[in-house]
């Protein structure tokens, strides 16, 4: 500990205190302009300039640390004088209604805070420095202050580089990197800019238009499964803005352009409040009472008549921990069934299923702030900069700080112009790849022998199976160079600890599971598990897909992913209700089941099925051999509108509390922020409504959800520590045993979950079935973009649809030329299964005869033109290959 005296008080302070960081310990506060937790110091806005004993002339308090010995004053006659005049002199060219209007803003509050007034700032400033170009964010260069705070964000958070700063001395200003409008620059709309500007020169449109939150609730992000933090500012019970909250574990003070922006949603004027009973084909408001009796009345019917395992449940990922509890619970309690599953089935289920049989758990084995200590990362099948932009902008700055970066991906993402190695692998072509890179680990040495002998078993069996699997010979089958193959091998086995991220390019093909399973094999291969830095990482699509699963919303498993089995004593003891003993359906075998006529009823919990669902021409079919159909979502969804008989209006995650699961197993708190709009629920106090008319009041008897959070607790012994007055301010990660645990950051450091050694499994290549022929030429990937969240139901509701309007199919120029297709054009895509019709974006990201489309827009509904084929263990859909041509419209 260093000894330092601040305006003459003597303490201790820990090394690398800064002089700005000790006063403020010692309550005293220095202005400035250009600090800010997330940014290195700078010094630049000299406000935060003291005297220090010794020096010749003032030292910038933020960027000088505290040494001992050190005597300071921070507020000396002549420190405050010189502020004095650094404000005035600032003022002199700053307009004056903007002092006036946005009295909050930090230069406006310092300003008065030394006695300036309107008079000291400038008049009647001319507009022509204002740039009202950008969708979410107003510019008006007159109120800039050369603070640069904005070009520093950009550059070391989310590492975009959009502001740049032109000129010289005096003379310099700060520009677009198009050196043009702001709205037709690089942009990615995160917003960071925006929330670091001391001025509003840079100013979120809500905030001109709706005025300044009188609120501020702490919630997380209802997007994808990266779990950022956000303050959500309301005026008036309206959203008006959306800022990142800077002590964060997960996010550190950083947002997404969904996340910061994409909240219009919620009073979208489609949006469905009232429950709804569909007579004749037509749509009746009703109150919530005759719905409720009126779908209790129809599920028990089809239980009398066709017994339990008639009816199934479809939990929500975008629905909170305890609400896809209680929905398994009901489908379990109340219904007598295991038929319950959720969209994870579509996703990252072939990752869960696989960690869980090769490490004994279906989850992350590391946590997001590992992306700092390690010194490789290989990402394969994912593109975190648009589908995981908080991660993704992470490891662009721990590549930037000299990490190493692997990129396994059919397309070139953002990401790979960081990478040191590029696998542009052809799509379906894992499995050889990965067992590629794994024989020439093996056969250059690069094996961690110690890591292997300890806790390894099945080495030399897995060693022989891999002679045909050489990079030299499955390069022509991956497309993909022999020695890039051991390039990034060598790197992965020799620059330790090394990362792994994945994403459904890994998860979303007929051996989707065992792509996973080949993944695994790496990381026990070279020890790159079970310490910091390290591990098998899936990125999770959605917001709480993590938790809809874990919390039982899977027929095979109970919540905290035990099995049926092995956790029927504990879970009847705690609900004093038999566990259904019949094995459940999980989703495709839900959809199988309808169309055969043993399903005759489906509730379906903030899930889009038909339009979700792989090859929606055979989905179409078998939902409409549902006898009742129930939807409750925010919005008239395409299942809905073809298939619901009861709309059951249900509340956004801002108008409700509970918690969310993350990528890297943390719960964290959602917390309600503006009122429920009109008659919505919340989607657990529904289906506890339902419950109780179908007779069983007494296992649904819930009064918030903090009770059923407690019962979660007494079922899932690895989250008994996790307590909501535990996680008030941050969340923890599981396991977590008792309310003394930390929570584990780290999975497997001494042994796996399945014990002290875990097996390395021998995979082989079987071809997908979808393969390029004379009719259909290319190869079909389709995935997520930036501005756009899976099935478009809240993003296309805000104004990201002007940053992208609808779904676009990315083709590179020799093939769009060949077909005489111009930028932009609508074309026809055609598989063996079905068509979709959308714009042509020329790009070099693909390369010949390879294609990719996004699939969030229902007017295109892409996927009536993707393939029936599924994963070989989990059923979930092959969205990731499908064999295409395209045609001209009109042609």
């Amino acid at each position: 500990m260093l000894h330092a005296t601040i305006n003459g008080n003597t303490r201790e302070f820990a090394e690398g205190t800064t002089i700005l960081a000790a006063a403020n310990q010692c309550g005293f506060s220095i202005p400035t302009l250009c600090d800010d937790p997330r940014l290195k110091p700078a010094g630049a806005c000299r406000l935060c300039l003291v005297d220090v004993e010794g020096s010749l002339r003032e030292t910038p308090s933020c960027a000088v640390e505290i040494s001992d010995g050190m005597t300071v004053e921070t507020h000396s006659a002549e420190v405050e004088a010189g502020r004095l005049m650094n404000l005035k002199m600032l003022a002199r060219t700053y307009p004056a209604e903007a002092f006036e209007q946005f009295p909050e803003k930090p230069f406006h509050r310092i300003a008065r805070d030394y006695g300036l007034t309107a008079a000291d700032f400038a008049q009647n400033i001319n507009g022509h420095l204002v740039d009202d170009s950008h969708t979410y964010i107003k510019v008006d260069m007159s109120r800039c202050i050369d603070c640069y705070s904005c070009v520093r964000i950009c550059d070391e958070v989310q590492g975009q580089f959009i502001w740049q700063v032109a000129g010289r001395g005096e003379e310099s200003f700060i520009v677009p990197d198009n050196f043009g409008p702001f709205g037709e620059s690089s942009c990615v709309s995160c917003g960071a800019c925006s929330d670091v500007c001391p001025t509003g020169a840079l100013e979120d449109r809500s905030v001109i238009s709706l005025g300044i939150p009188e609120k501020w609730t702490r919630t997380t992000c209802p997007y994808c499964g990266t779990g950022c933090e956000m303050q959500v500012g309301t005026r008036g019970d309206q959203i008006v803005q959306v800022r990142p909250v800077n002590d964060a574990p997960v996010s550190s003070g950083h947002l997404c352009v969904k996340g910061r922006y994409a909240y219009g949603f919620v009073d979208a004027p489609d949006r469905v409040t009232e429950p709804m009973i569909r007579e004749n084909g037509e749509w009746r408001k009703v109150a919530w009472e005759e719905a409720i009796a009126y779908t209790a009345e129809k599920l028990n019917g089809y239980i009398a008549a066709d017994g339990p395992d008639s009816v199934a449940v479809l939990g929500s990922a975008r629905a909170t921990n305890e609400e896809n509890y209680i929905a398994q619970k009901f489908a379990r309690v109340a219904l007598g069934t295991n038929n319950v599953d959720c969209c994870a089935r579509v996703c990252h289920t072939p990752t869960a299923a696989a960690m869980k049989m090769m490490l004994g758990t279906g989850a992350a084995t590391n946590s997001f702030d590992d992306i700092e200590l390690a010194r490789t990362i290989l990402i394969c099948g994912a593109n975190p900069t648009e589908n995981h932009p908080i991660p993704g902008a992470r490891i662009k700055q721990a590549v930037r700080r000299g990490a190493k970066l692997i990129i396994i991906d059919p397309r070139r993402t953002e990401l790979t112009k960081y990478a040191d190695v590029h696998l542009q692998l052809n799509a379906g072509t894992n499995i050889p790849l990965f067992n590629a890179l794994a024989h020439a680990i093996i056969d250059e040495g690069l094996a961690d022998e110690d890591f292997i002998r300890e806790r390894v078993d099945e080495f030399e069996q897995f060693k022989t199976f891999l002679a045909d699997y050489s990079p030299e010979a499955v390069a022509e089958e991956c497309g993909v160079a022999a020695e890039d193959i051991r390039a990034a091998a060598r790197l992965y086995a020799s620059a330790k600890p090394a990362m792994c991220f994945h994403g459904l390019g890994m998860t979303e093909h007929l051996q989707g599971t065992e792509g996973v399973m080949t993944v695994v094999n790496l990381a026990l291969l070279t020890g790159n598990i079970g310490k910091p830095g390290s591990g098998v990482n899936p990125l999770r699509g959605q917001n709480n897909v993590q938790g809809s699963a874990h919390m039982g919303c899977d027929p095979g498993i109970l919540t905290g992913s035990i099995a049926v089995e092995e956790g029927r004593p504990l879970f009847e003891s705690v609900w004093n209700a038999p566990v259904p003993e019949a094995k459940g359906l999980n989703q495709l075998q839900m959809v199988d089941a309808a169309k055969a006529g043993k399903l005759k009823a489906l509730w379906t919990i903030g899930y889009d099925v038909f339009l979700s669902n792989a090859n929606s021409h055979e989905t179409e079919r078998s939902l409409a051999g549902l006898e009742f159909c129930i939807v409750q979502d925010l919005f008239m969804n395409e299942t809905a509108k073809r298939f619901a008989h009861v709309f059951l209006p249900a509340q956004s995650s801002f108008e409700k509390d509970g918690t969310f699961m993350n990528a890297e197993r943390r719960i964290q708190r959602i917390r309600r922020a503006v009122t429920p709009r009109g008659n919505a629920r919340n989607d657990w106090e529904i289906v506890c409504e339902v419950a109780k008319a179908m007779g069983k009041a007494e296992h649904f008897a819930f009064e918030n959800v903090e009770q059923i959070w407690d019962e979660v607790r007494a079922v899932w012994p690895a989250g008994r520590g996790i307590s909501y007055p535990r996680i008030d301010q941050h969340g923890l990660q599981w396991p977590c045993p008792d309310e003394s645990h930390p929570g584990e950051t780290v999975l497997h450091g001494e042994s796996f979950s399945l014990g002290k050694r875990a097996s390395l499994r021998r995979i082989k290549y079987r071809p997908t079935p979808e393969r390029v022929s004379a009719d259909f030429p290319f190869l079909l990937t389709t995935g997520r973009t930036l501005y756009h969240f899976n099935a478009g139901t809240m993003t296309m509701r805000t104004p990201n649809i002007e940053l992208l309007p609808t779904d676009e199919i990315m083709i590179c120029k020799a093939d769009a030329d060949s077909l005489g297709l111009r930028n932009g054009e609508r074309v026809r895509m055609v598989s063996a299964h079905g068509n979709a019709t959308l714009p042509v974006k020329i790009t070099e990201k693909v390369r010949p005869g390879k294609l990719f489309a996004t699939f969030h827009d229902p007017k295109v509904f892409l996927n009536y033109a993707t393939s029936p084929v599924r994963d070989r263990f989990t059923l979930a859909p092959e969205f990731k290959v499908t064999a295409v041509r395209l045609e001209k419209i009109g042609g």
